[in-house]
This record gives structure tokens, C-alpha cells and sequence, in this order.
């Protein structure tokens, strides 16, 4: 049986620059789908999947992602004193456990590989989960579950996959494809941003991965790949003959909240999938399509 997934890093370090100037002073991580952060999201999804420890890889002015993980204090006693118990309810159920969060620093800004190193002492001998929460995920199951569900089959590395447009492919990491089996495929290659000419496929890697420890030694290597920055997809790549290593097509609607109007459409989706709201939401948009 392979060992369980027990930890996750939530790389937090970028600067956010597309939604300036929204971000100046806001990690764009803390911008809000709904009523809720786009991390708050990204760490619920990693608790329903059995995580035990948070590890989060900050920088420069993200205290705010520590300070909505911790007790607010006034807050909480403002709303117990005024009976306001499904509030109250809200923002204590966003703390974790004492001692089940961790915070380090990148302090260059060297690529999302280098994210994952940075958090290498955190993780030890055990294999770790990776969520980018730009990559918000609306499905039935969320995408790091199913994939915990089915790394318990075959162990090794995995990392979520989805159907990209051919001439997308130059935004991604895409992989090689093997032999498939229901969702799962085998991943035979793996490069990062390939021209839609030279890539091996249009399957595409986004922002969940199960990794085993070994790859922080390769990233400690500090190799620069596509835009001059240290790859995680690079790394793993070189792992192909070290441990098993697939790709998992994941059930859900994957929304790219690095960029404004996929943002805005995660806004929308989520809204729409509430019961509490989807009823005037799409009368709202009935309303602007009608113009």
C-alpha cells in the first residue's frame, strides 16, 4: 500500500500582477470567489482529501493568509455576544487544528519548483500534496480526492490532467500519454510549455500533483527551464523511471483564477451552483444578455 497523504504545500508567493491594482496590497490568493478566498477553497479541498498539515510557501506582504487561517478575536466575541451563531460558526471553521499549519518563505521568486523546495524540510520522507489555488476546481468530489483515491491503487507521482485546445498547449505541462485505464493515464514524458507543433499531446498538467519526496532532491538541483524559472514539471519529468507516474482525468469544471476573466467566470459558476443564490444570479444574467 503506498503511504498515505498526510501533508500539502499551497505555493503563495506570486505577486498577483494581473489583478493589479486589486493586489497591491491583497494577496491575490485572498480575493474572494463568492464569500469565500480562492485559498480557503484550495485548503477545504485538501482537508476533504485526508490532509493532516498545511504547509504554505508565502512571500512578501501575505500576512493576510496567515491572519485568515488564525482566531480573530474581537471578531468572534462580537459575534457571540450578538448571537450571531451561523457567522460565528463561518469563521471558526476556517482555523486549523494548533500545530497543523506551517508557513515558510520563498524569497526569490525563482518558479513554482522552487516554491515546492522551499517547503522540502516540512515534508521529510513522505509523499506530499501540491495545490495551486488559481486553479479553482467545481465538481462533485473535489479534484485532490479523487486523485488521493486513486494514487491508494497504483502509489507513486500523479498529477491532475485535463483537454486542452491544441493551440493552448504552450501554456502548459503536457504530457506524454501511455496506456489509459478509466481515468487514469499513464504518463510517459512530461515538458513544460511546448509550441502546439511540438507537443506530445493536448493533455494538459493543472495546478494538483502528489508527489514523492525524492523529486526535492532533483529540484534541489535548481535547474532552469521555461522562462528561465526552476519547473516542477521539469523535476518530474526525470522521475519517470524512479516511481510510477500518472495522470488523472479529473471529474469537474476547472477555472484558470490567475487571469481576470476566468476569475470572473469562477465567480459566476460558483454562484450559480448555490441554492441560496443561483436563482437571482441568473435572472442577472438574463438581464445583461437581453441587452
Amino acid at each position: 500500500m503506498p503511504v498515505p497523504v498526510r501533508k500539502a504545500i499551497f505555493p503563495v508567493g506570486g505577486l498577483g500582477t494581473r489583478f493589479l491594482p486589486a493586489t497591491k496590497s491583497m494577496p491575490k490568493e485572498m480575493l474572494p470567489v463568492v464569500d469565500k478566498p480562492l485559498i480557503q477553497y484550495a485548503v477545504e479541498e485538501a482537508r476533504e482529501a485526508g490532509v493532516e498539515e498545511l504547509i504554505f510557501v508565502t512571500g512578501r506582504g501575505k500576512s493576510a493568509i496567515e491572519d485568515h487561517f488564525d482566531h480573530a478575536f474581537e471578531l468572534q466575541a462580537m459575534l457571540r455576544e450578538r448571537g450571531k451563531d451561523d457567522a460565528l460558526k463561518l469563521v471558526v471553521d476556517t482555523i486549523p487544528e494548533p500545530g497543523q499549519v506551517a508557513y515558510t518563505r520563498q524569497q526569490e521568486p525563482l518558479g513554482l519548483g522552487h516554491a515546492v523546495w522551499c517547503a522540502r524540510h516540512f515534508v521529510n520522507s513522505e509523499p506530499v500534496a501540491v495545490l495551486l489555488a488559481d486553479d479553482l476546481i467545481l465538481g462533485p468530489t473535489g479534484c485532490l480526492k479523487q486523485m488521493v483515491d486513486a494514487y491508494a491503487k497504483v502509489g507513486g507521482n500523479m498529477v491532475a490532467i485535463m483537454e486542452v485546445a491544441p493551440e493552448a498547449t504552450s501554456s502548459y505541462g503536457v504530457i506524454t500519454p501511455g496506456e489509459k485505464t478509466d481515468r487514469l493515464v499513464e504518463v510517459k514524458g512530461l515538458v513544460e510549455k511546448p509550441a502546439p507543433e511540438d507537443a506530445p499531446s493536448n493533455l494538459a498538467v493543472v495546478g494538483r500533483y502528489i508527489l514523492q519526496p525524492n523529486v526535492f532532491t532533483d529540484l534541489g538541483r535548481f535547474e532552469r527551464g521555461a522562462g528561465g524559472e526552476i519547473q516542477l514539471t521539469d523535476a518530474l519529468a526525470r522521475q519517470l523511471d524512479q516511481a510510477p507516474f500518472h495522470g488523472h482525468l479529473f471529474e469537474g469544471k476547472r477555472f484558470d483564477c490567475g487571469s481576470r476573466s476566468g476569475f470572473l467566470e469562477a465567480n459566476i459558476a460558483y454562484a450559480l451552483a448555490r441554492d441560496d443564490m443561483n436563482g437571482a444570479v441568473a435572472e442577472i444574467l438574463k438581464s445583461y444578455s437581453s441587452r
